[in-house]
């Protein structure tokens, strides 16, 4: 029997990075590996006018299994100075 195709979900993942200039290049590589599931994605500085360690955030909407949306984000929560949570939406 053939395995079923899993389903695809609608999700959110907000990624707060507490240096970006230091801790970035990391994040970068995590959402390069999975961008074919990447729909859109913004960042913005927490803190307006910071100029080094500044804090971060980054929301990515994505469309993918679950078990994908979990192992992006276990991934990122494993990096030093990140903090990833993700909403599923559909």
């Amino acid at each position: 029997m053939a395995n079923k195709k899993e389903k695809l979900h609608l999700a959110t993942i907000t990624i707060l990075v507490k240096d970006r200039q230091t801790h970035s290049p990391e994040v970068n590589k995590i959402l390069t590996k999975n961008g074919h599931l990447i729909m859109a994605r913004l960042g913005v500085n927490v803190q307006r006018h910071c100029i080094e360690g500044c804090t971060a955030m980054i929301t990515i909407a994505a469309e993918a299994t679950t078990k994908d949306i979990a192992r992006i984000t276990k991934e990122l929560n494993n990096l030093y100075g990140i903090v990833a949570k993700a909403c599923v939406v559909a």
